[in-house]
């Protein structure tokens, strides 16, 4: 198979790892809670050493807290090193890195959720590693790679770097659309017949499949598709019946950043297991600090990646069979707070109000708050509503904030202007 044969030459070239890295993950899969976390220790130790001797950031942090790598004996030592976030990355870049020179590395640039620009490098290994944890996750649907893809990525990108990409596509067997036009769109969804999988951005896979289900001609495609990935945003439970209606499968999510790599990947029970072979996940006060294991060129340890989780029990066992503890949910970005006329609340509040109206009221509502006005919140929500479900936002809302925020609710309104990332809370107030 000449896609195959294409896939195999360029990931031995680009990422000489990655096979065996790949059969490695797949070993894995059937290890105990204690096999992982003993390899995770192994690893931590390693680059904690590698970072104490190539990275002045971390020589100059672990000399301060008198840490010496040695001493590291077990997984809760990790808690001795201060956390890090994006500005200290961003503001220590240079001092990050590693100076150990790699035979390849890769340029990564991020600006994320957050909007901060963030450059650094990848060693061949890290990067291997990452798309072979991918490909793991793609195996659990019978999904080779190589296979035909459709991609939901590129939006309005310029006309004269178009060619690239479509060359680079062809070269990894995807296609993509370049505009939001409804026609594109059609010709997307028909070309979508021939693939195996399609994936990106959540919110743009739910918009496609409301055009699928409601244009006339194009409504009765028929596809074969074995996995549907939405990556990179929040996927609202009410995109699930128009996923699965539009393509047949369930919207399963990926979670992870291109500085933290992939930190779960969802099995087909439903459940978003941590790719405990390349990260190390702590949640303190509801928010996810990650320790990336194999990112020697430029250390990512104890990370608030700047989203709130909810993690299952500890003693939480899918019956998949894989040990690897469980993300339940992914709740929200950390970010600017709600102001009220005389208290602030956490961004994380509006989960909690839309989640009570699922739960409680089985009504599932997409949502997207606004902030321009201290004490004051525009409420979008892209279903129709009726007194009964605005009356219940109204219960909710007075719970968490009682009088100190004045609100505008309006529905039928569209939530993804195809942009950039949908966002459920956007603060205008510096």
């Amino acid at each position: 198979m000449i896609n195959k044969l294409i896939y195999s030459v360029g990931a031995k070239i680009r990422n000489p790892n990655i096979f065996h890295h790949y059969s490695f993950l797949k070993k894995t899969e059937s290890w105990s809670i204690n096999e992982l976390e003993n390899y995770q220790l192994n690893r931590l130790k390693k680059l904690i050493e590698f970072a104490y001797e190539y990275s002045n950031y971390y020589n100059q942090l672990f000399n301060s807290i008198k840490l010496v790598p040695k001493d590291i004996s077990n997984l809760a030592d990790l808690r001795k090193i201060p956390t890090i976030d994006k500005n200290t990355l961003i503001k220590e870049n240079s001092r990050i890195r590693t100076e150990f020179q790699f035979k390849k590395s890769f340029f990564s640039e991020t600006s994320g959720s957050s909007g901060q620009v963030l450059k650094f490098y990848k060693d061949e290994n890290w990067d291997s590693f990452n798309r072979a944890s991918i490909m793991r996750g793609y195996s659990w649907y019978n999904v080779k790679p190589w296979e035909r893809n459709g991609y939901f990525w590129g939006y309005n990108i310029s006309p004269n770097k178009r060619w690239k990409i479509k060359l680079l596509d062809a070269l990894q067997n995807r296609f993509r659309v370049f505009t939001y036009d409804e026609e594109d769109i059609k010709h997307f969804a028909k070309k979508l017949q021939k693939a195996s999988y399609v994936e990106g951005y959540s919110s743009m896979i739910y918009e496609v499949a409301k055009i699928i289900n409601s244009a006339d001609d194009i409504k009765n495609l028929h596809f074969d598709l074995k996995m549907v990935k939405g990556t990179s945003e929040k996927i609202f439970e009410s995109y699930q019946p128009e996923v699965k209606k539009a393509f047949g499968q369930k919207l399963i999510s990926e979670y992870g950043a291109a500085e933290s790599g992939i930190i779960a990947f969802e099995c087909p029970e439903g459940n978003m297991h941590i790719n405990m072979e390349g990260v190390i996940v702590e949640e303190i006060e509801n928010e996810i600090v990650v320790t990336n294991l194999l990112s020697k060129s430029f250390p990512i340890i104890r990370y608030k990646l700047g989203d709130y989780i909810k993690m299952k029990p500890k003693n939480y066992r899918c019956s998949c069979g894989m040990k690897h503890p469980v993300i339940e949910s992914v709740l929200g970005r950390v970010g600017k707070l709600i102001y009220g006329k005389k208290h602030s609340y956490p961004s994380l509040t509006f989960y909690y109000v839309f989640k009570n109206i699922a739960l409680n009221d089985k009504i599932e509502l997409n949502y997207q708050a606004i902030q321009e006005k201290i004490g004051e919140l525009l409420i979008y929500i892209e279903q129709s509503i009726d007194k009964n479900i605005y009356d219940l936002i109204e219960r909710e809302m007075i719970k968490y904030f009682k009088t100190d925020i004045d609100y505008h609710i309006m529905d039928n309104q569209v939530l993804h202007q195809k942009n950039g990332k949908l966002m459920d809370f956007i603060s205008k107030i510096n």
